[in-house]
């Protein structure tokens, strides 16, 4: 059966939530490490052929390889583990703690935002040929993203910081569904097609994802960004990543947990 039902996968998002808060220390730190570098790598890749072709609608076409390679290898955003960690809470599983659902999210935003600068390093170094000549088109277009997605939304300020975080559910909303995408097949061009759609859709759209934006800020400090740690953190991660929070809970985790788990009585005729 190549298809489950939303039952069957709404269930499997309930036991997935709970093996990651189970899971080792190790095992959660790599499993995120990997996932924010492919995840980095992955934007590179889309703004590379957005520059190259002038299309941003075929570079985010493109984007979404990595997030499923990333899922398909078992790897953990933290965008994903916001949505799924809190379903194994609300559907009581035994030994599942409110400190336990904390943890793993502590551990995967550590590991995330390790593995997006490892790649942001790499990056600044390969454009430069090792801080030694100019960055180049693609370089000087991912340098400058920074500056315009903290100092751009601070010009507008209390607005600007509520944009940032409607922008980071709106993405998470979708992200989220890319996350369930894996989980509703059995195949695998069955689930990299249900990934793909929702990923295309707010990469293209320009939502605030908070691990892209560990890979897309730190290069941009790296290549001389004018804005500090300060500005990164205050104007774009954290409403991004409380966004992200909300947006996924609340209109893909809860939703379909309430009307597929936990479902209110049938309607009497």
């Amino acid at each position: 059966m190549s298809y489950l039902i939303p039952t069957e996968f709404v269930t499997k998002m309930v036991d997935s939530g709970e093996s990651k808060i189970f899971m080792s220390t190790r095992d959660t730190l790599i499993r995120a490490y990997m996932a924010g570098a492919i995840l980095a790598l992955a934007a590179v890749f889309a703004i590379t052929i957005t520059v190259q072709t002038g299309s941003p609608l075929v570079g985010a076409a493109f984007f979404p390889v990595g997030f499923i390679m990333l899922y398909l290898m078992g790897f953990d955003l933290l965008t994903g583990v916001f949505v799924l960690c809190p379903l194994a809470l609300l559907d009581r599983r035994p030994g599942v703690t409110v400190q336990g659902v904390l943890r793993n999210w502590g551990l995967v935003f550590v590991g995330n935002f390790a593995g997006a600068l490892t790649v942001a390093v790499m990056m600044a170094f390969v454009f430069t040929y090792g801080f030694s000549a100019a960055a180049g088109e693609v370089g000087e277009k991912i340098s400058h993203i920074g500056e315009s997605r903290t100092l751009g939304y601070a010009e507008y300020g209390l607005a600007g910081w509520l944009t940032i975080f409607l922008r980071g559910m709106l993405c998470n909303w979708m992200v989220s569904m890319g996350v369930v995408g894996a989980m509703i097949s059995t195949t695998v061009g069955g689930k990299a097609i249900a990934m793909w759609m929702p990923i295309m859709l707010f990469f293209y759209m320009g939502f605030e994802h908070s691990v892209v934006n560990m890979f897309l800020f730190p290069f941009g400090m790296i290549m001389g960004g004018d804005f500090s740690v300060m500005d990164y953190m205050i104007w774009n991660e954290i409403p991004t990543a409380l966004g992200n929070l909300v947006g996924g809970l609340a209109f893909t985790g809860l939703t379909l947990y309430t009307t597929h788990v936990r479902t209110a009585p049938s309607r009497a005729l």
